[in-house]
């Protein structure tokens, strides 16, 4: 990870706590993710639910905002990078165009319904 420079942080951000939302992967696993985090206690990881699919929609614009403004740029400061990103907000906002959802509430939940049952049956496996 790259540290921020000096000047752009916050003389008391040594004090504040980090929370960071990570997908629920098993990345944060990894002894070396363990290891990191054993060594940074201010910083606490919180994982979204895997069935909380109203967030793919919030990845879609975390996405686009990537793509469309964030990677290719140049940011010699935090300011500069929260100016880019208003500024993506503000226009983005001019000609808001909604997430659509490509499957039906009978459909997702007909998955959901599916997937519990093949994890009980894990479940039920394993316990005898």
């Amino acid at each position: 990870m790259a540290e921020v420079p000096a000047q752009d942080r916050p003389p008391d951000a040594k004090d504040k706590t980090l929370h960071l939302i990570a997908d629920n992967y098993a990345t944060h696993k990894h002894p070396a993710v363990q290891e990191w985090l054993g060594k940074h206690p201010r910083i606490h990881m919180h994982f979204t639910p895997t069935s909380a699919s109203w967030l793919n929609m919030v990845e879609r614009f975390f996405r686009d905002i990537t793509t469309e403004r964030l990677r290719r740029g140049v940011f010699t400061s935090v300011p500069e990078l929260v100016s880019a990103i208003d500024e993506y907000v503000a226009h983005h906002n001019t000609n808001p165009k909604p997430f659509i959802w490509t499957k039906s509430a009978r459909d997702i939940l007909q998955k959901v319904i599916r997937a519990n049952s093949h994890l009980s049956s894990k479940q039920n496996a394993t316990l005898h």
